[in-house]
């Protein structure tokens, strides 16, 4: 409910502007309240981690002209080639300038590296006319909602964790209340009203425990504080990493200085006024006549054409920017109170939300419950026509079964006269055949020639009916 689904799923009859919950329908928390959201993370990076006029200060000017300098006869060319009426023309400014001596190639490539270096110059002294961060941001979070939702789930992946998993353990222990409820106030509903309360309580409880205490706060031997404040350092380096990499990169910054409409005008003027300089100042050493018409028409071809060169530039402004261990230093200094506000808005703006949500949820499954309990619905039983359809492929094995133990008892039967077993008993007053009945009176000897018969008789009789079980056995077996 809080990342799922990215875009509205349901009936769209009534749907309200960055409200997750419609009439029959929910979008996820984050990719509904992306706009504000990223509104508040670019505040609190721009307020509390880094601004971006530092940031780019570290940059060097001349390294950026010496980096771009070699793209420039590229887009020149480029650029006759659309300005030019004759294909066969393009070649011809670079004939010329091979022709040329060395020392006018040389003040050519010097032309080339002052336009190169005075442009840099400029539009890092003044880069927040050019560059704006907020409109950087949330162009790719609105771009992509999932965005938003990734960079949320790096920094607090455990904590959503935790608050998935603690419905098992605050559900069981607040089950065990309502079981002893239930034990002395039989009533039905208690099910469906005990299951709103358990999942009321199961979310607002692991909400409290994510994020509070704010500060350690010690209680007896131990400190408390909130499961995702104990984890800054991990935190700011998950942040870091990916805010750096996927959103502040320099193909991201420079996408947005070439396209936002609130900074590129300023910028294509400021790359206008530098590059028809270089142009005159290239007619006038190579004392060439242009018509002004044809000059501004290569400025506006040059600046169509710009975006598929500045990609010479991105390793080096990712090195120098070094925004990754900026933000990650910056954060794990920032205080408790300031770093709960990096992953705690994305639960505050919804929260009462997922509290109820939960109470809902809990509700529903009680009142099934209710129901099973009552009768008003009967489990099917599953099992029934399954094995019915299995149980004739049972009858072999079964049978199979049954000859293996009648042959083990045989040969167990075998295994016992060898050892002379077979006649022995128990000890409980009957007597063994080991010859102590000499020395007995005629009496006893008659009375024990009777009791022998009888138990020759019961042997004969267990014999057949054993000699019986042995014929079924082998009967089953050769079936």
């Amino acid at each position: 409910m809080i990342f799922y689904p990215v875009k509205f799923r349901g009936i769209p009859l009534y749907i309200r502007e960055e409200i997750p919950l419609g009439l029959l329908g929910w979008q996820g928390i984050v990719p509904c309240k992306t706009r504000p959201m990223s509104e508040t993370m670019v505040n609190m990076v721009t307020s509390q981690l880094l601004t971006v006029k530092e940031a780019f200060g570290r940059l060097d000017p001349s390294e950026l002209a010496k980096r771009l300098a070699p793209e420039v006869p590229k887009m020149g060319e480029s650029v006759l080639s659309d300005v030019l009426p004759r294909n066969w023309m393009v070649g011809m400014p670079r004939a010329a300038f091979l022709g040329l001596p060395e020392a006018s190639q040389r003040i050519l490539e010097y032309f080339n590296f002052r336009f190169l270096k005075g442009l840099a110059t400029e539009m890092i002294t003044n880069i927040d006319s050019y560059f704006n961060i907020q409109n950087c941001v949330q162009s790719q979070m609105m771009m992509d909602r999932s965005l938003l939702g990734e960079l949320f789930k790096k920094c607090g992946q455990k904590e959503l964790d935790f608050l998935t998993n603690s419905g098992l353990w605050f559900g069981f222990l607040l089950g065990l209340i309502q079981m002893a409820v239930t034990l002395f106030y039989d009533n039905p509903w208690t099910l469906s009203i005990g299951g709103m309360i358990v999942g009321l309580a199961t979310n607002w409880l692991a909400l409290k425990w994510i994020f509070e205490p704010v500060n350690p706060t010690k209680f007896g031997p131990f400190i408390l504080q909130g499961q995702f404040l104990r984890r800054q350092k991990e935190v700011a380096a998950e942040f870091s990493n990916f805010f750096a990499n996927n959103i502040l990169s320099s193909e991201q910054v420079w996408r947005s200085i070439l396209t936002d409409p609130t900074t590129s005008p300023s910028f294509y003027a400021l790359f206008a006024r530098h590059f028809m300089s270089f142009a005159n100042r290239i007619k006038s050493c190579l004392r060439i006549n242009v018509e002004p018409e044809v000059i501004q028409m290569a400025t506006s071809r040059a600046m169509a054409k710009l975006p598929d060169h500045v990609h010479v530039l991105h390793s080096y402004i990712d090195r120098t920017l070094g925004l990754q261990g900026t933000l990650r230093v910056k954060m794990e200094q920032m205080t408790s109170s300031q770093f709960e506000r990096v992953l705690h808005p994305i639960f505050e703006e919804d929260e009462l939300t997922l509290i109820l949500a939960g109470a809902a949820l809990g509700f529903a499954a009680g009142f099934i419950q209710q129901l099973i309990e009552t009768g008003k619905i009967k489990i099917p039983n599953f099992w029934s026509p399954i094995g019915n359809r299995i149980s004739p492929y049972l009858e072999y094995p079964v049978s199979q079964i049954r000859v293996f133990c009648s042959k083990a008892k045989k040969n167990l039967k075998k295994l016992f006269s060898r050892f002379g077993l077979s006649s022995w008993k128990a000890p409980n007053g009957s007597s063994r055949n080991d010859g102590s009945n000499i020395n007995r009176l005629p009496e006893d000897n008659a009375s024990s020639d009777a009791a022998s018969k009888e138990g020759d008789d019961e042997k004969s009789s267990l014999k057949r009916t054993e000699d019986e079980c042995d014929e079924n056995a082998d009967s089953d077996e050769k079936i």
